[in-house]
């Protein structure tokens, strides 16, 4: 399990993205045709993306959608998982199959 929380889809849509390249938050708005309200609560981490969302980021800033919900499945889950503690842990297993057995992860189209 890892320590630190991950960096949240806001944290680095405003490091990485807005900052570096002088985009405002009400341009990155404009070009996602949302609300700078939503684009402001997500920066302050006070709203998850939606795939939706990850679409119009992908669009807007030239990178995928994939890219951004990878960073808000990475922060859900972390927290999901210090949420549930040892109630996770409590879970019997009910398949003893190896992990190569099953599908890791999604073909990409």
């Amino acid at each position: 399990m890892i320590d630190r929380r991950p960096s949240t889809p806001g944290e680095i849509l405003r490091e990485e993205f807005l900052t570096p390249h002088n985009i405002t938050q009400d341009e990155l708005a404009k070009a996602m045709g949302v609300s700078r309200f939503r684009v402001n609560e997500i920066i302050n981490g006070r709203r998850a993306l939606t795939s939706e969302t990850a679409v119009l980021l992908g669009k807007a800033l030239g990178t995928s959608a994939r890219f951004w919900m990878n960073l808000q499945v990475a922060v859900d889950l972390f927290d999901a998982e210090r949420k549930l503690g040892a109630a996770a842990a409590s879970v019997q297993c009910l398949l003893a199959a190896t992990p190569s057995e099953f599908v890791v992860e999604m073909p990409l189209a």
